[in-house]
């Protein structure tokens, strides 16, 4: 097993240089390179800045605002680090030919919303450069070292570990040995469905390991919050952790809606005062003693700045210091010990607030989508885990395809499904989708195990709907349009073709993105506009590809038509819809080819969550010629095809 390991770590080493090589191969020195950064929302560009402070963890802080129109979303969130450069020439002739200079340090993302982040400077002195720069400043994403070490750190204290738990999580999770158990009678949970109670009671009966494997809308966090609501009645504190800060902040929120004490270590993506109330730096500045706490840290540094050296100097520097310290130390004491969840990202968890730490149970939500490397972090605080996910679903983003065909995408979840079944419960009955739409992958990836609740198998916007369509360049656009409208065919396949736009944004289609908005006003005529309004019927468009996204999301925002229902409209990857639904999804799939080259849609579980977050609609864009070569896409057509034949 230590061998195991030790391979795990040289296919991280291999991830870290091919992912740094990529980093530093788009960090030009030109401004064409930062104008993609811009649009792949690695980087804002002009910024502009407001107040600069000390905050409640006694970082100094500058605020960041995105000075230009642009929606585009971008990837800054809470933890990731970032710098600062400007553009050496005064005037950008737009040739993307002017230097760019980058300020020496690092800076780290506190947290951030659409146009406004909150940024921690290395130190006071930093600001003056930024915001006294008679040039355009931007901001971008810098490449991070801190998550790698945290996960080459945890990975060697496991291989090296020679007892205690982490040496028998690390032995029982690489053998076949039967995991412990304790035996009792199994409790009731009338408001849960048998799967969900048998899940919860698997939870609390093990010593070692249980694994809660949720299937689309078959009510995995739910299942999960009521199993740390129940272990809670038996532990006085929990850890619970996820790959992302999202997925920390979803399961965050419905255990604080159960009422449950949440501190979340780390600020959350989505900036509102009900999720910034849970966070450890909000209560930390919210308790009584932090305004005594502000003042003795301003008498330092004004001490400081007035800096002579003398005895009584240095006597009264050192009893307001450890005043200071007196008081962090209590603060942080009581908010440790009110809170019965801890919550934090992976990553996180190596937060310097935990040291010391330990707890009974760690909780490990989406962990189909973390490397193994990332959920041994915590681990070394614990004394059993449970982990929630789902393997047929989002894998680990992983850039080396060395490193990916040698095995770094297989994660703890499934290493621990394939040696040890027994510590399994699989949800079966899922509360999302129409029978029809749930059908193809229940059947491709969970066998035909998952049931639909009686209360949402035949749910519908309209009677007699085909709940799933498939619609392909050679067919018509469904009829429908408001008056001047067209309702031609769409176009032929040799004007229906994908273009590669670059590696990060991968392909578009235009000709397919006209027929998705076609369609999709087609459906909405066919609905009743007043109807979408006042039901709230929300649509997601979802594509594998950025560059369709961004294209997609550009005629929604243009059309007038859909100026009325836009709130009700989101457009993202498939990533960017992991973990939601919607009422109508429409998928683009952009690829048309004569080869019949799919690239990125080979990526199958991804496909299993983008067909499985629509609620009673589903329609698929896509070449048939290009994609049905592929046995998958063959057999889900057909799936489609077969279910509109019965209808009809």
């Amino acid at each position: 097993m230590q061998s195991d390991l030790r391979g795990q770590r040289l296919l991280l080493q291999l991830e870290y240089l091919t992912e740094k090589e990529t980093f530093l191969t788009r960090t030009g020195t030109e401004t064409g390179s930062i104008q993609r950064k811009v649009k792949r929302g690695d980087a804002w560009f002009p910024v502009k800045f407001g107040r600069s402070y000390y905050n409640s963890l006694n970082q100094f802080v500058i605020e960041v605002y995105r000075n230009a129109d642009d929606e585009t979303e971008h990837n800054f969130e809470f933890g990731k680090p970032v710098m600062f450069f400007t553009i050496d020439s005064d005037s950008n002739n737009g040739k993307g030919n002017d230097k760019i200079h980058y300020f020496n340090y690092t800076c780290t993302v506190s947290y951030a919303e659409a146009d406004r982040m909150v940024v921690v400077l290395p130190d006071s002195g930093r600001v003056m450069e930024l915001t006294n720069s008679n040039k355009q400043t931007g901001v971008q994403l810098s490449f991070d070292e801190t998550s790698y070490r945290t996960m080459f750190d945890a990975l060697e204290r496991v291989i090296n570990a020679k007892t205690g738990r982490l040496a028998y999580l690390r032995d029982l999770f690489y053998s076949k040995r039967k995991a412990e158990t304790f035996s009792f009678e199994p409790l009731r949970f009338p408001w849960l469905n048998p799967t969900q109670e048998k899940a919860v009671n698997s939870v609390l009966r093990a010593k070692d390991v249980a694994i809660v494997h949720g299937p689309p809308g078959t009510g995995k966090t739910t299942t999960l919050v009521e199993a740390i609501h129940e272990t809670l009645h038996r532990e006085s504190q929990v850890l619970v952790c996820a790959q992302s800060n999202m997925a920390v902040d979803w399961i965050c929120e419905k255990l604080v809606d159960r009422g449950i004490s949440v501190l979340r270590i780390g600020n959350p993506t989505r900036v509102n005062d009900k999720m910034l109330g849970f966070t450890y730096e909000r209560r930390f500045e919210a308790h009584p003693d932090y305004p005594q706490l502000w003042s003795i840290r301003k008498a330092i540094r004004e001490l400081h700045n007035r800096r002579k050296s003398s005895e009584s100097f240095h006597q009264k520097m050192d009893r307001l210091k450890s005043r200071a310290t007196e008081l962090e130390i209590r603060i942080q004491s009581e908010l440790f010990g009110e809170a019965r969840v801890i919550a934090s990202t992976l990553v996180g968890s190596a937060n310097r607030l935990l040291e010391g730490m330990r707890f009974t149970t760690l909780f490990i939500d989406e962990a189909a989508q973390a490397l193994e490397a990332a959920c041994w972090i915590p681990m070394r605080r614990v004394s059993r885990v449970v982990l929630a996910g789902d393997h047929c679903q989002l894998p680990p983003t992983i850039k080396s395809l060395v490193a990916l065909r040698a095995g770094l995408g297989k994660t703890l979840l499934e290493r621990i499904v394939e040696n040890h079944p027994e510590a399994v419960t699989m949800l079966d009955v899922q509360y999302r989708m129409n029978e029809q739409i749930m059908q193809f992958s229940n059947n491709w990836f969970y066998g035909g195990k998952v049931k639909s609740a009686p209360q949402i198998r035949y749910r519908g916007i309209l009677d007699f709907d085909n709940p799933i369509e498939w619609i392909s360049p050679d067919d018509n656009v469904p009829s429908g349009l408001p008056a001047g409208e067209s309702t031609s065919a769409p176009p032929t396949p040799p004007q229906y073709h994908e273009e590669f736009i670059g590696e990060s944004f991968g392909r578009i289609n235009k000709a397919e993105a006209r027929l998705t908005i076609n369609t999709l006003k087609a459906y909405y005529e066919k609905i009743g506009k007043h109807r979408i309004i006042e039901e709230s019927i929300d649509v997601g468009v979802i594509s594998p590809y950025r560059a369709q996204v961004q294209y997609l999301r550009k005629q929604v925002k243009r059309d007038e038509y859909f100026k009325p229902f836009r709130k009700l409209i989101s457009i993202n990857t498939v990533d960017g819809f992991q973990g939601q639904e919607r009422d109508i999804i429409v998928i683009s799939l952009v690829r048309s080819n004569e080869e019949g080259q799919i690239g990125f849609l080979n990526d199958l579980r991804r496909m299993n969550v983008a067909i499985t977050r629509a609620r009673m609609k589903l329609i698929i864009l896509g070449d048939v010629k290009t994609l049905t070569k592929h046995p998958f896409y063959k057999k889900l057509y057909e799936c489609v095809t077969n279910g509109l034949q019965r209808e009809r």
